[in-house]
């Protein structure tokens, strides 16, 4: 048998791996239900060689555990989310997603793919002392997922020590990456508002308690908490993004109820909370001055992503081993998007990076697609960080 060339085998499994993503792409799934793609990443592992593949964390996650040669030494672990979007996809290739209204718009196939080829140049070489675990992870957008496995015992099963994580992002040259220690993504709340009035004839509106026109100063008087309520240095976003109110083809009927809908992103835990009461009190204030009633359905989103300063450090020479000094930023500006490997940030240290995507479309536009020659790029950053964090003797 010939001997494993290291870089000729990466530039196989990389190319290898493009197959996997479009396959991926064309056939997305939805938060935790990830029959097809668990069951491509439970395959691929346990043909790679994996010591353990773990099946069912979370409903679909699935977990590989693949231990070094060189001795014992910490265990890290490698994260990648799985699910895709509820949304049509408008990039006519020719790997577009087969399913109606679902494709991958944030690139969960290509971290997928990432991974496993990291995972299957692991398994070939276990040049490193110690142990790497894979986490692949359902349920990312919107779901929670990274902390439901976190509930079920992920960390102490596999008695993780570190955990490290990677997101693609449009913008950023092919090849290239970027990081920041501390805060890196805001955390992310949304919030429902069903505003109860007395509904009535549009020409008598003096015998009704309007919702929508309380609805309408209540919009404005929101934006007031990042004009006027905070910190212009400690950033906060607030985004109406839904409202619903009355009927087209009632057009003289005022109504007697309305919704209104949105996210709140903070970046300072303290300043979290104390937006939330803002939001409270402008919400119901506005309400009673109108004569309304305010019911307020508070969905506590993702927590503020910060990667451990220490091991940002670790993140950032890995990837100058793969991409150069001029290729790596590591102060890249914050992000009001949020992440919800956050939760595995808040019980390990870790960091997450940016991985290149190219002159791509935006995340979460129906023409993004993942770009495949950065697979290569992530990989080499997966197995840089393994020869930094499991050094025999370290």
């Amino acid at each position: 048998m010939a001997p494993y060339d290291a870089h000729d085998a990466m530039s196989e499994i990389a190319t290898e791996a493009k197959t996997w993503r479009r396959q991926l792409h064309q056939y997305p799934e939805l938060l935790f239900d990830l029959p097809k793609t668990a069951a491509l990443v439970a395959e691929k592992l346990a043909e790679f060689g994996c010591d353990e593949v773990v099946t069912g964390i979370a409903k679909t996650g699935v977990v590989g555990v693949i231990k070094g040669r060189l001795g014992e030494g910490r265990t890290i672990a490698f994260r990648s989310d799985m699910d895709a979007l509820p949304m049509s996809e408008q990039t006519n290739l020719p790997h577009a997603s087969k399913v109606a209204n679902m494709m991958h718009a944030c690139g969960h196939d290509g971290h997928t793919a990432t991974l496993l080829a990291a995972a299957k140049h692991l398994a070939a070489t276990r040049d490193f002392a110690g142990t790497v675990v894979v986490v692949f992870q359902p349920a990312e957008e919107g779901g929670a997922g990274g902390r439901v496995m976190i509930e079920e015992g992920l960390l102490e099963r596999f008695g993780i020590h570190e955990v490290y994580g990677m997101h693609n992002q449009p913008g950023i040259p092919v090849g290239s990456f970027a990081i920041r220690p501390g805060p890196m993504l805001a955390a992310g709340d949304r919030f429902m508002i069903t505003l109860n009035g007395r509904g009535g004839h549009a020409a008598y509106p003096h015998l009704t308690h309007d919702p929508l026109l309380a609805g309408a100063h209540m919009v404005t008087a929101l934006q007031s908490i990042a004009s006027r309520f905070t910190n212009p240095f400690d950033p906060v976003v607030v985004s109406v993004t839904y409202l619903s109110a009355g009927n087209p083809a009632a057009l003289n009927v005022i109504p007697a109820s309305i919704q209104i809908g949105g996210t709140i992103r903070t970046i300072n835990p303290e300043t979290r909370k104390a937006v939330e009461q803002r939001f409270r009190d402008i919400v119901n204030s506005t309400a009673k001055l109108f004569e309304a009633e305010a019911e307020i359905e508070w969905r506590a989103g993702y927590p503020v992503t910060v990667n451990d300063p220490e091991k940002t450090k670790i993140a950032v020479a890995a990837a100058r081993r793969v991409a150069g000094d001029d290729r790596v930023n590591d102060d890249w500006p914050r992000t009001m998007g949020s992440e919800d490997f956050s939760y595995m940030l808040e019980k390990r240290p870790g960091a997450i990076i940016w991985l290149g995507n190219g002159d791509s479309a935006a995340l979460h536009h129906p023409a993004y697609d993942f770009n495949d020659d950065a697979i290569i790029h992530g990989m080499q950053y997966w197995t840089a960080l393994v020869g930094e964090r499991l050094k025999p003797g370290v």
